[in-house]
């Protein structure tokens, strides 16, 4: 691993921490549907992924950039969502270890100086009340359809920011629970609609 460059060595760090939480055993490897009985989740997962798979690939160099890795560690979480029901407990895990990672993600890229969201490589501002404001209030001046890329946005990048209401078929943004890298990705894509 010494051949790593430091932000990789840093994402392989990352990873292995994961990887080595007791409650991440559920992902560190491909789900055995065969025998859990779970024959319709080829069906629902197009994409399986596992920590095991993402850690093997990060110390190979298979993955172009750090972003792409944790694009894989976050579909992780995502399947795991897809696929259980919303509040039990897989769901609720796979939401909390979404969050974590997202924390720990930010904090790798603004102390390894990497590009990609921060194009400066600066550390990201907290957003203000008023920034949150400001967004809440843009949301209600774009469209269904641009509204639902944004849901579809932060359900990538930041699930625990989402309230879904299975029962109203309603999902509630929780601004608070964006990540500071989000929240600045979906106010820019915001603001391009012209909101």
């Amino acid at each position: 691993m010494s051949n790593l460059s430091p932000e990789w060595q840093a994402m392989a760090k990352l990873v292995s921490q994961f990887y080595a939480k007791a409650d991440a055993e559920p992902f560190r490897e491909p789900v055995d549907w065969q025998s859990l009985g779970l024959f319709d989740y080829p069906q629902v997962i197009k994409k399986p992924m596992d920590l095991g798979l993402v850690k093997k690939k990060v110390n190979e160099g298979k993955y172009r950039s750090i972003h792409d890795a944790a694009d894989d560690v976050r579909l992780i979480w995502k399947n795991c969502m897809t696929y259980n029901a919303d509040g039990s407990d897989f769901y609720n895990l796979a939401q909390t270890m979404a969050k974590k990672f997202e924390e720990k993600f930010e904090k790798l890229c603004a102390q390894n100086d990497v590009g990609g969201y921060s194009q400066e490589g600066s550390s990201i501002d907290e957003p203000t009340i008023e920034d949150k404001r400001a967004f809440a209030k843009c949301l209600y001046k774009i469209s269904k359809e641009e509204l639902g890329k944004v849901i579809t946005d932060l359900e990538n990048k930041c699930p625990g920011a989402l309230v879904k209401n299975s029962a109203e078929d309603e999902v509630e943004i929780n601004v608070d629970n964006i990540t500071p890298l989000a929240f600045r990705e979906v106010v820019d894509y915001v603001n391009s609609c012209g909101a």
